[in-house]
């Protein structure tokens, strides 16, 4: 059985007191998991070529108000 699997049956077995901790921390560890890409990106650069076309677009009036 590999760890996912592993995991999985794991989980299945929790009580519903258990299964919601259990949800409660993988939010956070999820959030936290993508706050660091997110950043990890911003930082190399790989969202460069999205934010100049969404500024330039901004610029030329092709974007509205929230």
């Amino acid at each position: 059985m590999g760890k996912v699997e592993s995991i999985e049956k794991e989980i299945a077995s929790l009580d519903e007191q258990e299964l919601a901790r259990f949800r409660d921390w993988f939010v956070r560890f999820d959030v936290n998991a993508w706050d660091r890409q997110f950043e990890q990106d911003v930082a190399t650069g790989k969202l460069d070529t999205l934010a100049d076309k969404a500024l330039s677009a901004h610029r030329a009036n092709q974007t509205k108000a929230l």
